[in-house]
């Protein structure tokens, strides 16, 4: 979820800006990458709209690029050789820790057997590391976010950037990457904030402007930590999948996570984000993910929404659920216009759809407890609706409506009295769409088959004693 708002960012600022929209694969820890990483990140990028500019670039195809920057800053005197071992790295670790101080690399500056004078580069001996020499004084830069921000050089060790096996690591393989590919601005989560001056460090050793960095805050989740797993779905790929969410409904709430376009706007479909978005509304504080207000957002972008681009989408779960929706495609079509008025997800959507076609669906608890708590009453005035429904001529919301509250005044009771449990009947649900709105789609008799069967699911509810 972090990094799909991360993607969405850079892609608001570069489409609002006319700039250019590029993705790195950052893939040279093989260990932590695949392939199939590397499809689930672009899959969810092709679902939320967000196309790259240029084909994708893998960060592992310029190891020979990044080994040559290492040697650059090797010759120039920035970084050094390091030749201890991982055995020899432990054994210092561990006597520093026996002295009660860290393990610093910056001592192995000193060491004479070790040191960047050690040896040449093709001379036989010991596999070394290259690391970085970091500079004394301060590293600063402006962040388009956080604003002037400075990090004490003494505070910072130095840093491996080329592995003793000859790979880069991220430190040196993103700044190079970033050179070669002309990146002019870099916006991305505040735990990246601790690579920045390192990054920066790389950047004027290597004689070239770092681009602007703009670092967001995180994404907690309702308990206010870091979002993780155990709030739930992570990927946006869950969401679409498992809570029917629209594309454009999560792009909507991302970008709402940490940004305002400064004004009350809350529903913004990408052409009104991309004309609204400017790195001076990035919010400095960290957003909470708030499932509601993305299902809210849904629902807006549901109600929205062509009912022709609805039906693809509810047709196969519909009909393993309800057969009969295949029979005539223009009821489905109306339906699936009439019911996404109130739905949230797609979900929603089918759930509120099936009714229409099918019987074999349950009544909600809690709205069998609040609209048919007395089975008794609830079964007469279900007999006075079905008169209602089986009379009314014609049979349309106007007279459908008129009818009902004739009913309720003969019955002298409210009209809301007759049209809540005739709701639960019509669909098992205490919220749908315009209750004669749905009688006359769902038709004069298939309404009176679910008062029925509402009836006899009554009166098999045992009496209290």
């Amino acid at each position: 979820m972090g990094g799909a708002r991360t993607a969405l960012f850079n892609y608001l600022f570069a489409r609002h800006t006319g700039g250019s929209f590029l993705l790195r694969i950052e893939d040279t820890d093989r260990e932590r990458s695949s392939p199939e990483m590397t499809e689930q990140i672009q899959s969810s990028m092709a679902w939320l709209g967000l196309e790259a500019d240029e084909e994708p670039v893998h960060q592992a195809d310029g190891i020979e690029r990044h080994r040559e920057a290492a040697v650059a800053l090797l010759a120039a005197g920035h970084a050094y050789r390091c030749y201890l071992t991982q055995e020899e790295i432990a054994q210092r670790r561990d006597e520093a820790k026996a002295e009660g101080r860290v393990f610093r690399y910056r001592s192995v500056r000193a060491d004479p057997a070790h040191d960047s004078e050690a040896g040449g580069e093709d001379e036989p001996g010991p596999s070394f590391a290259v690391l970085f020499r970091v500079p004394d004084g301060t590293t600063e830069w402006d962040d388009a976010v956080h604003g002037p921000t400075r990090f004490a050089n003494e505070n910072l060790d130095d840093f491996i950037i080329l592995r003793s096996d000859g790979t880069p690591v991220y430190q040196l393989a993103v700044v190079s990457d970033d050179i070669d590919m002309a990146i002019t601005h870099v916006i991305r989560g505040d735990d990246h904030l601790s690579n920045t001056p390192r990054q920066v460090m790389i950047y004027r050793a290597l004689g070239a402007e770092p681009p602007v960095f703009a670092h967001v805050p995180m994404i907690l989740g309702p308990d206010g930590k870091r979002l993780s797993k155990r709030h739930g779905a992570t990927s946006v790929e869950a969401y679409r999948d498992e809570q029917g969410i629209l594309p454009a409904a999560m792009v909507n709430f991302l970008a709402l996570l940490g940004w305002s376009p400064g004004d009350d706007r809350e529903v913004m479909d990408l052409p009104e984000l991309i004309d609204a978005f400017s790195l001076d509304r990035i919010l400095k504080k960290s957003s909470v993910f708030d499932l509601r207000k993305l299902e809210w957002l849904n629902g807006q972008h549901l109600s929205r929404l062509d009912a022709g681009l609805i039906v693809p989408e509810v047709r196969p779960g519909l009909l393993d659920a309800a057969p009969a929706a295949a029979d005539d495609p223009e009821r489905l079509l109306a339906v699936i216009a009439l019911v996404k008025t109130r739905a949230r997800t797609l979900a929603d959507v089918m759930r509120q759809a099936i009714p229409f076609f099918s019987a074999d669906f349950g009544y909600e608890e809690a709205a069998v407890r609040k609209h048919w708590k007395d089975p008794v009453s609830t079964a007469m005035r279900l007999e006075a609706l079905a008169e209602v429904v089986a009379q009314t001529q014609p049979f349309d919301p106007e007279t459908l409506e008129r009818e009902l509250r004739a009913r309720a005044e003969t019955l002298d009771i409210s009209a809301a009295k007759l049209i809540h449990p005739l709701r639960v009947a019509l669909v098992g649900a205490a919220v749908s769409p315009g209750i004669f709105e749905v009688l006359e789609l769902m038709g004069r008799e298939r309404s009176l088959r679910r008062i029925e069967r509402a009836r006899d699911y009554l009166a098999s509810i045992p009496a209290e004693s």
